[in-house]
């Protein structure tokens, strides 16, 4: 799947967030008009003072497998459409990604 990528380290997930979208859960993976496959998260939080994005963070974590710690924004802190760098084995993160996204 090509919402995620490995990068040293770890792999860069992009995500399209839904704020206020009634529950924090991943909503599988969709294509964007030019192309690029993202990660559909919804979560309830409202964009307000970054709440949202942290809300993600946690959603991506946990599908991930992986401590919200690991999690960091690449890209796209206003933006609906976000890059996170997660920490650790690309194949294990991958593996996981996938699974979780369904």
């Amino acid at each position: 799947m090509a919402f995620w990528r490995a990068v040293a380290d770890g792999v860069e997930v992009t995500v399209r967030a839904t704020p206020k979208g009634g529950r924090d859960a991943l909503d599988g993976v969709a294509t964007l008009s030019d192309g690029r496959e993202v990660l559909k998260v919804r979560v309830r939080a409202a964009p307000e003072d970054g709440a949202a994005t942290k809300a993600v963070i946690k959603v991506v974590a946990a599908a991930a497998g992986v401590a919200p710690a690991r999690v960091t924004l690449a890209s796209g802190a206003t933006a609906r459409v976000k890059v996170l760098r997660i920490d650790g084995d690309p194949a294990a993160l991958g593996t996981a990604l996938a699974t979780a996204a369904g």
